[in-house]
């Protein structure tokens, strides 16, 4: 049976808000983060910087990807952690009886790498997770060189030493921005694992349904 020809709006409607709310926000965040940071100048008795020098300062480039980082380590460590894992009653987590488990594959091409089989085979059964941790990475190395940029724009002007750029990771600094989203992307995830027990929202696909019991896990 062919698959029904649908819009592309209805095909796509989930990740075309989302990157538009990405877009929208991630402006919002320029233009605010850059008002900030001139105000933070004119302090400093500093000429205003343009847009262009906005975006390649460390006040810029870490407080992106010190959000980011976070939020890819929270995504790649879930989408591990349940696999082995399990929270009685919620949505979030598999079944805790492995035989309520069932596979539904619907019709279609199966894809390249499932059918090349072997080591490209074993990696694409993990890349979801890995693609995270890839991104992970490159967002903490990122979000360590901007906040390397912002402290010693800082200590400029302030008219102190700057610090090598192994000097601030060794620091406190770079390890609070990182700690304080680091610990509330993993309350976010306990909230949602913890409320879909007992909570719903119908038409949800993270949510139960209406009538499910609070025992019941997995959706």
């Amino acid at each position: 049976m062919s698959e029904p020809r649908y819009s592309l709006w209805r095909r796509n409607g989930l990740s075309l808000t989302l990157a538009f709310l990405f877009v929208l926000f991630l402006l919002a965040q320029v233009i605010s983060g850059h008002a900030a940071w001139n105000e933070d100048r004119v302090r400093e008795h500093r000429p205003p910087a343009t847009f262009a020098l906005y975006l390649s300062s460390g006040h810029f480039i870490s407080a992106t990807f010190e959000n980011w980082e976070s939020e890819f380590l929270q995504m790649g460590m879930y989408v591990l952690l349940t696999v082995w894992l399990r929270q009685r009653g919620s949505a979030e987590s598999r079944p805790l009886d492995p035989a309520e488990e069932e596979e539904t594959i619907r019709p279609g091409p199966t894809p390249w790498p499932v059918r090349a089989g072997g080591m490209v085979r074993v990696l694409y059964s993990h890349s979801l997770a890995l693609a995270f941790f890839l991104l992970f990475l490159a967002s903490f190395a990122l979000h360590g060189y901007g906040s390397w940029l912002h402290e010693n724009d800082e200590r400029v002007a302030a008219h102190e030493p700057t610090l090598s750029f192994l000097s601030h990771l060794s620091g406190s600094q770079f390890w609070f921005e990182s700690f304080q989203n680091w610990q509330s992307e993993f309350l976010a995830v306990l909230a949602i694992v913890l409320l879909s027990i007992f909570l719903r929202q119908d038409g949800s696909p993270e949510s139960k349904p209406l009538k499910a019991p609070h025992s019941q896990t997995g959706t």
